[in-house]
């Protein structure tokens, strides 16, 4: 667990006077992601997993296990666009995907105390995300990530302006890890969402 990313995540939660969503978010992945149960048992109480995993024909099974790791480590569970599985397994919310979240209306909340997140690339995502009611918004890629090699990334003065645009939340992910972090401290992210520099070590 890279203590670094944590402390960084933290000092954005703290500043940016959200205390009630997590510093720190695990995203799931299915290639890049082997152990996502190390990965996650790993995580600093009061962080976060979303399950994404969308194509995993075990998914299910997955969700239960990481239910029981979140449980045991005080750690929070979102599973991704799927709310009959969250609410099977006792989720604490649920993930939209960008292309998920509705143009008009709300997004579907079946359980009031649930976090509700939506994915973002623009300020077009963010503002749809807002509207919709998601409780924040993961905005990336933040910078160069192996995950979408091909995609431009925003850089930290982009995402600074484009966090400040929306009254939302928001969450910075895409290459973030503990020597990149430092570039988002005057940001105004919530917290940092991240994959493989969270699971590296457990790999």
């Amino acid at each position: 667990m890279p203590l670094t990313l944590a402390k960084r995540a933290l000092q954005l939660n703290l500043a940016s006077g959200r205390r009630g969503l997590p510093p720190l978010i695990l995203m799931t992945d299915w290639v890049r992601l082997k152990s996502p149960l190390a990965a996650a048992a790993a995580l600093p109480r009061g962080s976060a997993v979303i399950l994404r995993d969308y194509e995993n024909p075990r998914r299910a099974d997955l969700a239960r296990a990481l239910r029981a790791v979140c449980r045991r480590c005080g750690i929070l569970l979102l599973i991704g666009a799927d709310t009959a599985l969250a609410r099977a397994v006792g989720a604490d919310g649920i993930h939209y995907p960008e292309a998920l979240v509705p143009r008009a209306g709300s997004i579907e909340r079946p359980k009031s105390h649930w976090i509700v997140t939506a994915a973002a690339h623009s300020a077009a995502g963010l503002a749809r995300a807002r509207r919709a009611g998601a409780d924040a918004a993961i905005l990336a890629p933040v910078f160069k990530t192996g995950s979408h090699p091909g995609r431009p990334n925003l850089g930290p003065t982009r995402f600074a302006a484009l966090v400040r645009s929306v009254d939302l939340p928001v969450y910075a992910l895409g290459g973030v890890n503990d020597g990149t972090a430092a570039r988002l401290l005057a940001g105004g992210a919530v917290g940092i969402a991240a994959v493989g520099a969270l699971g590296a070590a457990t790999q």
